[in-house]
């Protein structure tokens, strides 16, 4: 049955936006938590082109323009914290998006709705977890003298037991997992909130031609979850240069024997943070990101509008 859309009836050759009053009030909450989380803090980014200088007033120190910016490209982990923070970045979004249409997938199957509601809640617990009682999980998996791992795994095995928190070699491993097991549940709700809109017909109209589970997925699913993939890509590659501070400082315990794999440009700039004091730098560690995020966005969206104009964001 289709509902048509009441278009606001023209009063005097302008429309009644009074009818809508009552919706802006509803927005008005949303709309300050934007503008004091989001717009407000802007007036600081100067601080990234400052000297600071608490006398005069932390936004009246001299320009210093992008001296700020330096130390980020000058020291000798200027490489390892760009090559983690976008590698780990490109693999999470890649594994992500198969694991998490995969799965949303197979939810779809569970014709039970008790049961997919069941599945969807459980999926979305670690994704509303603390990193800080994350980590406490995988160190009760992971310690060397009493983990889960160590102690039953790797003993029933006949392996010797591994020093996880000291051995690099296994944690983009570990990472890629935590990072799935965590954000998983979002994946899920946004790719079933799209596989919901799918008309029951066209399953219908499949089985009738005798197409398999697969095929349907093939030729029905897939395209349909097209707009979602590309909007989950898109601000993920936005994110590119941004890394979770939780993920990669918590979970790893800080463990000097694992920088290698774990520093990126946030960690970094927190190191950097706590041993210089010097919130200047960790202010242009934000605008730096932001612009090139600003600017992936951009060039992914102008990829996407001449692939499929229709699915790109603006």
């Amino acid at each position: 049955m289709d509902t048509a859309v009441t278009v606001p009836k023209k009063k005097n050759g302008k429309y009644n936006l009074r009818r809508f009053i009552p919706f802006y009030l509803m927005a008005l909450p949303g709309l300050a938590y934007i503008f004091i989380n989001n717009y407000m803090p802007l007036y600081g980014m100067q601080i990234a082109f400052r000297k600071l200088d608490y006398s005069a007033g932390v936004f009246n120190g001299p320009w210093v323009w992008f001296d700020n910016f330096k130390f980020l490209f000058q020291t000798q982990e200027a490489w390892v914290m760009t090559r983690n923070t976008v590698l780990y970045n490109l693999l999470f979004i890649i594994v992500g998006t198969v694991v998490g249409m995969t799965v949303a997938v197979l939810f779809n199957e569970i014709r039970t709705r008790l049961a997919q509601r069941i599945y969807q809640s459980l999926a979305l617990i670690p994704y509303f977890m603390s990193m800080v009682i994350v980590s406490y999980l995988c160190f009760a998996f992971l310690s060397s003298d009493t983990g889960f791992i160590n102690n039953t795994v790797l003993k029933t095995l006949g392996i010797e037991p591994v020093s996880w928190y000291t051995t690099a070699k296994h944690w983009p491993i570990i990472l890629l997992i935590v990072s799935q097991w965590k954000g998983i549940g979002f994946s899920i709700l946004m790719y079933t909130a799209r596989l919901l809109t799918i008309s029951d017909e066209y399953y219908e109209a499949a089985t009738l031609d005798g197409a398999s589970k697969w095929q349907k997925v093939w030729h029905i699913m897939l395209p349909m979850l097209k707009p979602a993939i590309i909007l989950m890509v898109i601000l993920s590659l936005g994110c590119m240069f941004y890394s979770d501070f939780g993920l990669f400082y918590q979970i790893p315990m800080n463990s000097g024997a694992l920088y290698q794999v774990t520093t990126t440009i946030d960690v970094y700039a927190f190191r950097a943070l706590m041993g210089l004091g010097d919130i200047t730098m960790s202010s242009a560690v934000g605008v730096y990101q932001s612009a090139v995020g600003f600017i992936l966005i951009i060039i992914s969206n102008l990829i996407i509008r001449k692939v499929s104009k229709e699915n790109a964001l603006f």
